[in-house]
């Protein structure tokens, strides 16, 4: 059966997944760029943006794991991008360039509707105008039997959380405080929604923690 999986999911010691005062020109907020650092030197993710090398290991192994038998992707309208409001145009298509590290159908919510964008690599944005659960329903659809991953950002991820619609939570634990931001755990008590830890292991670059719906 399809599941739904947040993987790689970066956060810091204190509990935020973006730090304050987002903008275009800075996407997670100021320090947010920090909670990754234990990613993108992965091999992993240097291959996925067109890089050699790269190192490997439990951090390039857990972000390899988030690829495996995803069909589809869910996004929050944040993560696309920063507009607000309805669409001025077409123009936006994402932070990545013409070739996404999708490469699947992506699902994106939105109060706002505008037509579906095809991209290199075989990903396609979706901008889904009806509730959460309409929007897992239809991924899951397309991911064909497939795994459906839910990339944030952080008022999405709880959403999900707290509709207990999540099936697996990945937990990057980065050694960063960022004193404010989104708090991810804010109105959030996993263990009354019924998650439970199943996998916890350290890097010297973050802690990885995985909860399973009970």
């Amino acid at each position: 059966m399809s599941k739904l999986r947040v993987e790689c999911f970066s956060i810091s010691i204190d509990g935020f997944g973006a730090g304050p005062r987002q903008s275009i020109d800075n996407p997670l907020g100021v320090g947010g760029p920090e909670l990754h650092q234990w990613s993108q030197p992965t091999a992993t993710f240097q291959r996925m943006h067109g890089s050699g090398g790269g190192t490997t290991g439990i951090d390039d192994d857990v972000v390899a794991r988030g690829f495996r038998n995803i069909g589809a992707w869910i996004l929050g309208r944040n993560m696309f991008g920063p507009i607000r409001g309805p669409w001025p145009d077409n123009a936006w298509k994402g932070w990545w360039g013409d070739n996404p590290p999708y490469h699947t159908p992506v699902f994106v919510l939105t109060h706002h509707p505008r037509e579906s964008i095809t991209m290199q690599g075989d990903t396609t944005f979706h901008f889904i105008t009806s509730d959460i659960y309409d929007a897992l329903e239809i991924a899951k659809k397309a991911a064909k039997g497939l795994d459906v991953r839910l990339g944030g950002g952080v008022a999405t991820v709880k959403q999900y959380l707290q509709a207990r619609l999540i099936d697996e939570l990945h937990l990057a634990i980065s050694p960063v405080v960022l004193g404010s931001g989104e708090g991810l755990f804010s109105d959030i008590n996993l263990r009354l929604l019924g998650y439970r830890c199943v996998e916890h292991i350290s890097t010297e670059a973050a802690t990885h923690v995985v909860f399973k719906k009970s």
